[in-house]
């Protein structure tokens, strides 16, 4: 979140962010809200500061036999208590609405983003792997028709376990899902990441802390039992990524400066009603309620924070470089960077089987596999993480990062069509055989119980 004394300090700044990320808040009405509160604490003070003094000259003037000097003391020591108290509560009032107010205000975009109003006008910094692209089918089949063909997805009964929206992954399907975890994982061990396995049930302070709250709350599956509306600190939600369990994984913290940068990673379940998204992506596993992700997060300090950012996209291009897999890097314009996000780099993989959007001159689509994201401060400020080089000097907040280190099912996507033989096989990446018992090709399997009748 921002803080008081920035929006207070930079008000045209912060309009310019708010129009930039098409975000509609009323920021005069937090900038009265603020005014009026400081001018309450204000009025507080002096009337604190006029009670101690009457209420010191109380005992004085008892002493010198004044007691009708004492007792108009007295009577004006209990008026004000009564305004203090009043004063108190409506500054206390105040204090609740502005702090709920400065969580719709979203981070302020890098000076290096570009200005655009969309996804449109997003800017396409590299694209790499077409130099050498592999001999693809003429005739190429979609991921979801060729995973039915294969009996490695079951969409069907998917959805009759758990409704539209989820899948089984079988034989194949899943030890090249587990393999994909296991290999990615793997990498980012070597380039130094602390491996954390965390609850997948997350509490809605977390939630808030990372910006998920209070303005995404539709997407989220809340878990039943939870208390009625409004939601508390206490309620439970299933967590939509590990981002949010790992950041707040030092909620309110003080670190120490020699243990920065703290590199976690993560794998974990998501999960996303995509409440924003109704009635796109009905087929595949492009667009899902359930899939499997590693998170890489990143604590810095500031003055480290766009080093480490660069550093962190690279770490996630690393596991496309040895999948081989065909991608580019887009950055975000500010209509298309997120809420939370001062800086955003998307990597995209090409899938190469589907038309349903524009991709390279050999046809296709990108699907994007991970967003790695600069935060500056303001998870950090949202969640009170904190630290310091020192025991003795005052802690200020750090900087997080995070990326996607990768979206598992986008990826499945992308080798089933890319890595796809004209007899409807699909070539294992050479680098997740190790992981799959040595198996150089998924070619199938039968189908179970009167289906295989056909």
């Amino acid at each position: 979140m921002l803080s008081r004394q920035f929006v207070r300090e930079n008000p045209d700044t912060v309009r310019e962010a708010l129009a930039n990320k098409g975000v509609d808040v009323d920021l005069d009405r937090i900038l009265d809200v603020d005014e009026e509160w400081r001018e309450l604490k204000r009025r507080g003070d002096d009337l604190r500061h006029e009670r101690n003094e009457v209420s010191s000259r109380i005992g004085q003037l008892k002493a010198d036999g004044e007691e009708a000097k004492a007792q108009a003391a007295i009577e004006r020591s209990k008026e004000l208590k009564t305004e203090l108290g009043a004063v108190e509560e409506r500054a206390d009032e105040l204090e609740a609405t502005l702090e709920a107010s400065l969580l719709e205000l979203p981070g302020i975009p890098h000076e290096s983003v570009p200005i655009g109003a969309d996804e449109s006008e997003n800017v396409e910094v590299r694209r790499e792997g077409f130099d050498d692209l592999r001999e693809l089918p003429a005739d190429l089949v979609p991921h979801y028709d060729l995973g039915e063909e294969l009996e490695i997805l079951d969409f069907e009964r998917g959805a009759k376990v758990a409704g539209g929206g989820f899948y089984f992954t079988k034989g194949d399907g899943a030890r090249l899902e587990h393999a994909l975890i296991q290999f990615m994982l793997d990498i980012h061990r070597e380039q130094g990441y602390h491996d954390v396995f965390p609850p997948l049930p997350v509490n809605s302070a977390s939630m808030r802390g990372t910006g998920q709250f209070p303005k995404f709350t539709e997407d989220a599956y809340r878990l039943e039992g939870a208390n009625d509306e409004p939601y508390d600190d206490d309620d439970l939600w299933l967590l939509p990524t590990a981002e949010v369990p790992v950041t707040n994984l030092h909620r309110d913290e003080i670190l120490l400066g020699e243990d920065l940068p703290l590199k976690y990673q993560a794998y974990s379940p998501n999960f996303r009603q995509e409440a924003g998204e109704h009635g796109t992506e009905t087929r595949g596993i492009v667009r899902v309620h359930q899939f499997n992700k590693v998170e890489m997060v990143n604590f810095v300090r500031p003055e480290n924070s766009y080093e480490r950012f660069e550093g962190l996209v690279d770490e996630a291009e690393e596991v496309l470089r040895r999948l081989e897999l065909p991608y580019r890097v887009l950055e975000m314009c500010t209509g298309d960077l997120g809420f939370t996000q001062s800086k955003k780099y998307d990597l995209e993989v090409w899938a190469p089987a589907d038309d349903m959007a524009d991709g390279p001159e050999e046809g296709g689509r990108w699907l994007e596999v991970s967003s790695v994201s600069n935060f500056e401060d303001f998870q950090a400020r949202r969640a009170g993480i904190r630290y310091r080089e020192e025991h003795h000097e005052s802690a200020e907040y750090l900087h997080t990062l995070n990326g996607s280190g990768l979206a598992i099912p986008r990826v499945v996507v992308a080798i089933m069509e890319y890595y796809q033989n004209d007899d409807g096989t699909i070539t294992v990446p050479e680098v997740l055989r190790p992981y799959m018992g040595g198996t150089e090709r998924i070619e199938g399997h039968d189908a179970v119980g009167e289906s295989k009748l056909g």
